[in-house]
């Protein structure tokens, strides 16, 4: 390694000697040239010496790349072998770093969306803050149901009186003189009236397009029209679970339970139901317990069924049943 050091500061020592050699002798060449009035390419002899100066400086450039090169095998190993291998690698790099930027593109397109949703939290913060709000961005304000006939306007009027009535109880009950507090846009209005007027059974759903303060004399509403069609039936098995040998201890039957009730919301949920809870009948959990203790070690199901017919907007009540399953 020391070698290879002295040999570099000797290589170092030679070149400046040598530059320092030829560049007087370039420049001399140079003067000599303008003197004799000397003229190449029928160029001013000032700018031929010029050029002649230019040729001596890249000429002990090239003396000492060709110096390098010839003696420091590290050098020619850095020219001719790294720096290709450094292009080649730049550019695998480049395509690598492709996936990477369209994962960053989507990481600063999800922390955009996230400032969004906070600085719309900060907002309704503010609201609390300023005041007790009553009403909350896309709460259902009121349900009614629609029967499709040929004149569906003194229907929507009365629906939006009694709307009107029992959302003033709610903002500003004190002042029983209000009225009309509820503000939509008529062009909701008119999109309603002409898909009621086509025929069928609809559930109007009006909801809060904002946080509403106690004592605000307007409430911005977004009406919604849904088909009022059934979601299960009576007798439907709803969603169902086979429960194994190892299954057959209170805390996984209660576990099993959860997670089909769960189920049977996001099931009904995709089916339209505007429901939120699920009611269920009877201590299924007292049923289930005592059939166990009569059969033993064998496979059983849990079927979620249900009691009644309910459309969109009614209430889904349901039993948990338990069936042994043939072995």
């Amino acid at each position: 390694m020391s070698i290879c050091k002295s040999v570099a500061w000797i290589l170092i020592v030679f070149l400046i000697l040598l530059g320092g050699l030829i560049a007087p002798f370039g420049d001399i060449l140079g003067t000599k040239i303008g003197k004799a009035r000397f003229s190449i390419l029928k160029l001013r002899p000032k700018k031929t010496a010029t050029i002649i100066t230019i040729i001596t400086g890249g000429f002990i450039s090239s003396i000492s790349i060709g110096l390098l090169i010839l003696v420091s095998e590290e050098f020619r190993q850095r020219l001719f072998v790294d720096i290709p291998f450094l292009q080649k690698t730049l550019d695998e790099s480049k395509k690598a770093l492709i996936p990477l930027q369209e994962e960053q593109k989507e990481l600063e397109d999800k922390i955009i969306q996230k400032e969004k949703e906070l600085n719309q939290l900060k907002n309704n913060i503010k609201e609390f803050r300023r005041g007790n709000v009553v009403i909350k961005r896309g709460q259902t304000l009121f349900i009614a149901e629609i029967k499709s006939s040929s004149n569906v306007k003194p229907d929507f009027t009365k629906i939006y009186n009694e709307a009107d009535k029992f959302v003033r109880k709610i903002v500003i009950p004190i002042n029983r003189e209000a009225k009309n507090i509820l503000l939509w846009k008529p062009s909701d209005i008119t999109k309603i009236q002409n898909i009621a007027a086509g025929g069928g059974n609809w559930i109007l759903l009006i909801k809060s397009a904002t946080n509403v303060l106690k004592g605000d004399n307007y409430v911005f509403v977004s009406p919604d029209l849904l088909e009022n069609k059934f979601i299960v039936k009576k007798g439907d098995i709803i969603t169902s679970s086979i429960l194994g040998k190892n299954d057959l201890n209170l805390k996984s039957i209660n576990l099993k339970i959860q997670s089909l009730l769960r189920e049977t919301r996001d099931v009904i949920k995709l089916k339209g139901s505007q429901v939120s809870e699920i009611k269920t009948n009877g201590n299924f959990i007292k049923k289930i317990t005592d059939f166990l203790q009569e059969n033993q070690n064998i496979k059983f199901k849990l079927e979620v069924v249900s009691l009644r017919d309910s459309k969109t907007v009614e209430p889904i009540v349901v039993e948990i049943n338990i069936l042994k399953i043939a072995s």
